[in-house]
């Protein structure tokens, strides 16, 4: 073990006997944040667990670079990088001696904590995963020290469940979406179906707008998204055409034509195909009154 105590740092370890008792009530036996800190710029840090640890050790590094050892090798990190060691997995991180990194970290344990984690971590080993939106995974290792700095208590540990669980989906998430570069245009083309609806879907135009060939671009999009451009489209005309459903006196072809469908008969067939049911079944199950929705 390499030396700790970093100015600036922030250091947060419930007592074993707090985690027991949590990992035996509703919601925080499914996960439970036991550890979390903040070390900037951490020279000469660093830990060497031959066995692993008894939680998921999520390690967020925002400048500087690391490195963990690992049973099939060497894992480099960077800023912008979480490395994900599950628990039990043989590890020894370091900070790098000419660059040491700042991090952001947490444990994480609990019934429901190992199945994000095996999404980013498959076969078990510690992984590298890069971060989509670093801001915001740093930001909840943040609220997660900040609510174990409070106190003790269950509402302090109810809350800083959630903060953990929503950390661990992320990761997966960005685990299952692959590296920031290629997922970039898949973005952008995201945000341009969500933003015109109404308009035709052509894959060709949007692989040219992102600079990449067709093949390319739709493989990239089916990575990230488990499906393809025409597939992930529907899905959304569909879920904006329910809400205009619920929320409108709209016709059944005002609604088609809204997300995209010239002919309404066509629009009908999708929505039953995705939903079970006719767009008039939807809007008579689920609408109110004469369409128009009820106030909150």
């Amino acid at each position: 073990m390499l030396r700790d105590g970093f100015p600036g740092q922030r250091l947060r370890v419930l007592p074993r006997p707090v985690v027991a008792a949590a990992l035996r009530q509703p919601v925080t036996a499914d996960v439970v944040v036991t550890d979390a800190g903040y070390f900037p710029r951490a020279a000469q840090h660093g830990r060497s667990r031959a066995s692993g640890a008894d939680e998921a050790v999520v390690i967020v590094c925002t400048s500087g670079r690391g490195s963990c050892a690992t049973a099939s090798g060497e894992l480099a990190v960077r800023a912008g990088q979480a490395l994900v060691i599950p628990p039990r997995a043989r590890h020894a991180y370091r900070a790098s001696p000419a660059d040491p990194w700042t991090i952001w970290w947490a444990h994480v344990t609990g019934a429901r904590a190992g199945a994000p984690v095996a999404l980013v971590c498959p076969d078990g080993a510690p992984r590298v995963v890069d971060l989509h939106e670093p801001l915001r995974t740093q930001s909840l290792v943040d609220e997660a020290i900040t609510l174990l700095e409070r106190d003790e208590t269950r509402a302090s540990l109810l809350a800083a469940s959630g903060v953990g669980w929503a950390l661990l989906t992320q990761l997966a998430a960005d685990a299952v979406a692959g590296g920031r570069a290629p997922v970039e245009p898949v973005r952008q083309a995201q945000e341009h179906l969500r933003r015109h609806l109404e308009q035709p879907v052509r894959v060709p135009e949007l692989a040219r707008a992102a600079g990449l060939s067709t093949s390319h671009f739709s493989a990239l999009f089916r990575a990230a998204t488990g499906g393809g451009v025409l597939e992930y489209a529907k899905r959304l005309r569909m879920a904006r055409a329910c809400e205009l459903l619920i929320t409108s006196t709209r016709t059944v072809a005002e609604v088609a034509s809204a997300v995209g469908y010239e002919d309404p008969f066509y629009f009908s067939r999708q929505f039953r195909a995705v939903h079970g049911c006719s767009p008039l079944r939807y809007r008579a199950e689920h609408g109110h009154g004469h369409g128009g929705a009820e106030p909150v």
